[in-house]
């Protein structure tokens, strides 16, 4: 970094430090404040989000602004909830198992796992739970989009990997990621956002096709892991740490492009199913389906 990028890097980190002093309650608040302004003073995502429930959910018109609303603020709350992946973890009292057998079974599992989550409830938290769900030298890996910015991506990174977890950026990540799942080490991806029809499976997603990141599941079958699907949603104050019964990619058959295929439609729908039973916590503002598929592809 350069001087300047340096103090920016340092302004940054005692901001951090102050607005932590606020605790939970406080980062909450802040999070729906900026939620609510964001709502109010940006009506071309609040018309994109309100028009993507609608056309996704079938919801009504007033249905769909309550909950693209409650969106908006839920997003707030998952951007300042970055200055407190130092204070969550596994051990958090407002932390709560949804599904204690499966948790135990994700704890003790040996083998090289892809977890599959989404820009949905908390994701900066969780990556506080993966960089604790186990020991080293066992890989803890999130792969993540790095900010041009050299001051704020080192901020960033200094949050996310509070508690033992190691972000990577998506560019350029394959080697890494493979290393780290040939040591059965547990590699996270967010598998919800649009992308290049050269990255993508297209498949059905909320009713309508949508360009699938297919690197998450093409390493999953080349690492024969297990995808498991994996959020943190929120309870009020509280966090729920959500687990769906994962898919053991050594398992599948058909030529490796089906595997792949398969391994993709299998997160998609869970995130699909994540997002449906807690549709307010899913980051409607994003153009998810504007990747279109080209005739005769």
């Amino acid at each position: 970094m350069t001087k300047g990028d340096l103090l920016r890097y340092h302004l940054l980190c005692g901001a951090g430090h102050a607005l932590r002093l606020l605790g939970f309650p406080g980062t909450a608040f802040l999070g729906n404040l900026v939620g609510r302004l964001v709502w109010r003073f940006v009506p071309s995502r609040r018309s994109l989000a309100v028009n993507n429930i609608m056309r996704h959910l079938g919801m009504n018109r007033e249905e769909a602004e309550r909950t693209a609303k409650a969106s908006f603020c839920h997003t707030g709350r998952s951007f300042m909830e970055i200055l407190m992946t130092g204070r969550f973890g596994m051990n958090s009292p407002r932390l709560r198992i949804a599904s204690p057998e499966l948790m135990q079974r994700l704890r003790e599992c040996q083998r090289p796992i892809v977890a599959a989550t989404a820009h949905f409830g908390s994701w900066e938290l969780l990556a506080s739970m993966l960089g604790q769900l186990y020991a080293p030298p066992r890989p803890r890996v999130v792969v993540v989009r790095r900010y041009k910015d050299a001051a704020v991506q080192e901020f960033i990174a200094s949050c996310r990997e509070a508690t033992g977890a190691d972000m990577i950026g998506h560019r350029n990540a394959a080697m890494s990621v493979i290393r780290a799942l040939h040591k059965n080490g547990i590699v996270a991806f967010l598998v919800d956002h649009n992308t290049s029809s050269s990255e993508a499976e297209f498949l059905p997603f909320l009713n309508e096709v949508a360009a699938v990141n297919m690197g998450p599941a093409l390493l999953a079958v080349r690492t024969k892991a297990l995808v498991w699907p994996v959020a943190l949603t929120r309870e009020g104050g509280d966090y729920v740490f959500q687990l769906k019964e994962p898919l053991d990619t050594a398992t599948l058959e058909g030529s490796r492009d089906d595997q792949i295929k398969a391994a993709a439609m299998f997160y998609t729908q869970a995130i699909e199913s994540f997002i449906r039973e807690k549709p307010e916590q899913w980051f409607w503002m994003h153009d998810r389906w504007k990747t279109k598929e080209h005739p005769g592809t």
